[in-house]
């Protein structure tokens, strides 16, 4: 296992007779999000699931604030995910912030997707904003922790 699959607790599953489709979460959440997906598509696709960084059990060792300040950086993450598996094109289906982070891989390597499926984008987010309801869902956590 490679280290971009480790930090992000990669999974492929499935056959992939029909290609392969990469499942990204939305905010919030992580890849358990699609469990009740994933059982209908295996049979057909090569299924791709991840957990964006600082969702999920990911290793916080491996959280850098500079790196994810932007979406950039996620961007980055899904593309190295990409690379390390020796994807030639896949289907990609992201939720909420992962849609956009999609959209901006995807114009840096445009080869690399054959479709986007862009499931409740927010479109107008800017980086603040995302650090500002990630800060909001931390404080959240941390005072229910505290309780």
């Amino acid at each position: 296992m490679g280290i971009v699959e480790e930090a992000h607790n990669l999974r492929v599953v499935g056959e992939g007779k029909r290609g392969v489709i990469v499942l990204a979460h939305g905010f919030g959440t992580d890849q358990s999000v699609w469990k009740h997906l994933v059982p209908h598509l295996v049979a057909d696709y090569r299924v791709v699931l991840f957990d964006t960084m600082g969702a999920g059990p990911t290793n916080p060792d491996y959280f850098d604030f500079s790196r994810y300040a932007t979406l950039e950086g996620y961007a980055l993450d899904l593309l190295a995910i990409l690379e390390e598996l020796g994807m030639a094109s896949c289907i990609y289906v992201g939720h909420s912030v992962s849609a956009v982070i999609g959209v901006l891989a995807s114009i840096s390597r445009p080869d690399l997707f054959s479709k986007l499926v862009l499931l409740s984008a927010s479109p107008r987010g800017t980086s603040m904003m995302w650090i500002t309801m990630g800060d909001l869902s931390r404080r959240s956590l941390m005072s229910s922790l505290k309780r």
